[in-house]
Formats: structure tokens, C-alpha cells, sequence
């Protein structure tokens, strides 16, 4: 069998099971098997595939066709042009988060001294170690709850080579800063929060709702649950004019945008589009 007669085959199979981009899927699965990149792949289509490895990428197949994550079975996801290590401890890195990234980065390259950041949330650790490799001077912190997700984050770091310029701790939100006294002087908070409704879950594709972490989802029952937290307490460790910016769910920002202006700490607002439409980030400075 050659190449392209088992990508036609494979791509067949995802597609039955309701996979977009099911040949795209399969040329992945198949360079990932080969340790090969896409481009190899389409120049050596007409390439005689060996039964060991033939073998190996039906079961690469099979296991996409019970829609586990293309990401999780690569073990990887490229973000802001960086590599990242994936697992089921942590959210996939989307482009939409990007949008975060790019935001910060342009603030911070307004500021003369050196930028603290402070990601929330962080997960995989992309948008702390993107800021990072962007800014070598500046300083990051990053919490989770998690501690398995910060196993990954802290991996990431290390193979992103910026592990000595982040700080990664382990707790809810803010509650790891509480004992660093640091009140007052982080220039930016950086975060994409659990903001999916708890009533959606069983909504979400089963990419996203039987094989990533449920706690990096779901915020409550509304979506604006911690949100609404971060909101609230993001003003005690910001200095002044520094910024919030923060992803957001579909349909949140007039109730988030609501909140920051019922909050006379805030000074100033903005609602930040995707490459969709959709408002993605809401941007507040403090007063």
C-alpha cells in the first residue's frame, strides 16, 4: 500500500465518523508516525508504506476515529509559532487565545522598565512562556490549580528555554500571590479562564467534552463565574494603569463589560474581536 492509498483510506474511515478535515487528520497522523512533516508527506505520496508502520498509523486512525484529540495522540500543538506539549491535564492551545498574547505584548512594549506579568489560569503555560520569549526582561508569574497542569507548563518552559524567567505556583487564581506581598505591582494580568456554562457540556464536541479537563471548562452554571472573580480582585495586584486582559466566552462581554464599569477601581474598557468576529478579550486598565 502506498502512502496515498492508506491516507485515502484513513481519511475515509475519520470522515464517517463526522471529522472535519479528515484528510488533513490523516496526513498529520501519518507524518507524526513517520517522524516526518506534511510537506515529506505529499512529496513522497506515491511511496510504498511498510505493514509495521502501516499497522501502527490504523491504530494512529482508530484512535482519532473516537475523537480523541489530533493534539493528544501528536502529544503536540504549534501557538504564537512555538511548540507545546499537550496532554489530557491541560487545555489545547486555540489561535483565538493569540489574541491575548498580541494584546499584552503590545502593552508591554509601551512600558519603559521591566513588565511583571501575571498569567492566571495558565494551564499549558502558552501564554506565560510566549510572553517570556517575546519579553526577555520581563518578569512572569503563573498559578493554577492544577498541579498536573503546571507538570506540563513547567515541560513547556524548559522547551521553549525560558524556564528561569517564570515563576509557576500552585493554587486558585490570585491565592498563590498572597504570601509574595506583591500587591500593587503587576503591570499585567493575562488569563483565559474556564468560561463555558455547566449546562453546556454536554454540548461540546467530544474532542472537547470526553478528553480535556473539565476544571479548565467550566466556570459554574452561568460561565461568568470566576470571570467575575478575577474581575474583582484583579485591581488589588495591578499598579496603576496597569491592565486586565482577559478571553472570554461567546455572548459574555456585555455582562462582563458590565461588571468593569460597575467597578470605579477600572478606568478604561475594551471588547477585542477574534479573526472571526466574535468578541473574544475584554481589556480593562486600572484607574
Amino acid at each position: 500500500m502506498t502512502l496515498a492509498q492508506a491516507i485515502r483510506k484513513a481519511a475515509q474511515t475519520l470522515s464517517e465518523q463526522g471529522i472535519d478535515h479528515a484528510r488533513l487528520d490523516a496526513e498529520l497522523l501519518l507524518a507524526h508516525r513517520l517522524h516526518r512533516d506534511r510537506v515529506w508527506i505529499i512529496t513522497h505520496i506515491h511511496d510504498a508504506l511498510g505493514e509495521k508502520d502501516l499497522k501502527a498509523f490504523e491504530d494512529l486512525v482508530e484512535r482519532r476515529a473516537k475523537r480523541e484529540p489530533l493534539q493528544h495522540i501528536r502529544g503536540t500543538q504549534e501557538f504564537w509559532g512555538l511548540d507545546f506539549m499537550v496532554t489530557p491535564d491541560v487545555l489545547i492551545p486555540r489561535p483565538e487565545t493569540e489574541l491575548v498574547v498580541e494584546s499584552a505584548i503590545k502593552i508591554a512594549q509601551q512600558l519603559r522598565t521591566g513588565v511583571t506579568f501575571l498569567d492566571l489560569c495558565t494551564g499549558s503555560g502558552c501564554i506565560a512562556i510566549c510572553l517570556a520569549h517575546d519579553c526577555p526582561s520581563a518578569r512572569v508569574l503563573a498559578t493554577d490549580a492544577s498541579s498536573k497542569a503546571l507538570v506540563v507548563a513547567r515541560e513547556n518552559a524548559g522547551r521553549n528555554s525560558v524556564a528561569d524567567r517564570i515563576t509557576f505556583l500552585h493554587g486558585d487564581l490570585f491565592e498563590p500571590l498572597e504570601s509574595l506581598d506583591i500587591h500593587g505591582q503587576i503591570d499585567i494580568i493575562v488569563t483565559n479562564p474556564p468560561y463555558i456554562p455547566s449546562g453546556d457540556l454536554s454540548m461540546l464536541q467530544p474532542e472537547v467534552r470526553d478528553f480535556e479537563p473539565e476544571m479548565a471548562l467550566i466556570a459554574g452554571p452561568v460561565g461568568t463565574e470566576i470571570a467575575s472573580t478575577i474581575i474583582g480582585q484583579a485591581p488589588a495586584f495591578l499598579k496603576q494603569g496597569g491592565a486586565l486582559i482577559m478571553e472570554m466566552g461567546m455572548g459574555q462581554a456585555d455582562a462582563l463589560a458590565a461588571m468593569v464599569r460597575a467597578d470605579a477601581r477600572y478606568a478604561s474598557l475594551e471588547i477585542l474581536k477574534d479573526l472571526a468576529g466574535i468578541e473574544r478579550v475584554i481589556k480593562a486598565r486600572k484607574a
